[in-house]
């Protein structure tokens, strides 16, 4: 009879272990979910972002070429946004001049690199321009643009936009 309650209580004591485990077992995959749910959430609000930057960006229209302006520095930050409001002062005199309108979209975008706080996206683009050089035709522009961005007031902002090959 000892021996039957010896086995029993190792028994019970290996089943108790084997629910502590388990229980770990769940605790682990339930935070890891968590973490791969928010990393998920993050990229998903970083390519939003530069997605919404870069349709700016390539849709500018000399009729109201402001409003394409103020979209833009809208998502800009840093030496970017002070660079783009210096770089914007004369555009839309050229623009209108030129009777310039650029059409685009985005046509993929991805996330090289990502933080809590800062991103690097590459965006591929395809679109058309028209202007008086062009004898106000459209013609085909793709562009593949880098951008940096930061979160700033729990918003993802440009801080540098480059072109690449």
């Amino acid at each position: 009879m000892r021996r039957l309650h010896l086995g029993l209580y190792v028994l019970a004591l290996l089943l108790g272990c084997a629910v502590v485990f388990g229980g770990v077992l769940v605790q682990r995959e339930h935070a890891d979910r968590q973490r791969a749910a928010a990393e998920q959430e993050r990229y998903g609000d970083v390519l939003a972002a530069a997605r919404k930057e870069i349709e700016a960006f390539v849709n500018i229209d000399y009729q109201d070429a402001q409003a394409s302006i103020d979209a833009v520095a809208a998502g800009a930050t840093g030496d970017f946004a002070k660079q783009y409001d210096t770089s914007t002062k004369d555009v839309v005199k050229i623009l209108t001049q030129a009777k310039s309108v650029m059409e685009g979209k985005v046509l993929w975008a991805g996330v090289v690199d990502a933080d809590k706080d800062s991103a690097s996206v590459i965006v591929a683009t395809t679109g058309t321009v028209a202007n008086t050089s062009t004898g106000n035709k459209p013609v085909a522009r793709q562009f593949r643009i880098k951008l940096d961005l930061v979160r700033e007031d729990d918003a993802w902002k440009t801080s540098n936009v480059e072109f690449v090959g």
